[in-house]
């Protein structure tokens, strides 16, 4: 099995609520773990010997865990014959994470808060982790999301029956695919229009910061 794939198995077996991992890399040719260690860099790992040891973190301080299937991945990329294990993990010591609201379940509260007449919302989603942006970009580019906000966040568009705007549908399932691979972040309306009813166009226009949205 290749690096990713034991970070993936590994990953399986940790509890909801952990908050970050202790790993260590055992690589099998001792030639090889100076560039074992230099692919790792980014997270800061030590070594002994043909042992190299690094963490990873959900929040805060650390790299996150997507990031660490990036950094094996380049040693899988080069073929370093390496066994990776677990030495200890930690548990957030407040809210579990399993018992923290989905995203998913945010945007149905969110749309459940508007006026029954609502045609339009400008939304945004805000990920706990910048090392979740690739992989978040990807599973919710059917809403057409846009770098726009926080360093964390995207925002788009949703339309309840017509117009510019994804379905308030469609928006849920992309964010319960992000849910459904561990991508945590919240979930806020920021604009909504109601009984909006557009004549010769896709809909209504909001000028935020100067930029047509």
């Amino acid at each position: 099995m290749n690096l990713v794939g034991q970070w993936s198995e590994i990953e399986r077996g940790l509890p909801d609520a952990w908050s970050s991992v202790q790993l260590h890399l055992t690589v099998a040719d001792e030639g090889r773990c100076d560039r074992a260690a230099a692919l790792l860099g980014p997270a800061n790992p030590g070594r002994h010997g043909k042992d190299v040891f690094f963490a990873t973190a959900r929040r805060g301080a650390g790299i996150g865990p997507d990031a660490v299937r990036r950094l094996l991945r380049k040693l899988d990329a080069e073929a370093i014959d390496a066994k990776l294990e677990l030495v200890a993990s930690e548990e957030a010591p407040g809210e579990k994470l399993s018992e923290r609201k989905t995203m998913q379940a945010g945007w149905q509260e969110a749309l459940h808060g508007l006026p029954p007449d609502w045609s339009d919302v400008y939304a945004e989603v805000r990920l706990d982790s910048t090392d979740y942006l690739e992989r978040a970009a990807l599973l919710l580019a059917p809403v057409n999301p846009a770098r726009y906000g926080g360093a964390t966040g995207f925002r788009f568009r949703s339309a309840s029956t017509f117009g510019y705007g994804v379905s308030p549908a469609m928006a849920g399932r992309c964010l319960a695919r992000c849910d459904e691979e561990g991508i945590t972040g919240e979930v806020e309306i920021l604009r909504s229009l109601s009984d909006s009813f557009p004549v010769g166009t896709q809909g209504p226009v909001w000028l935020v910061g100067g930029r047509s949205v």
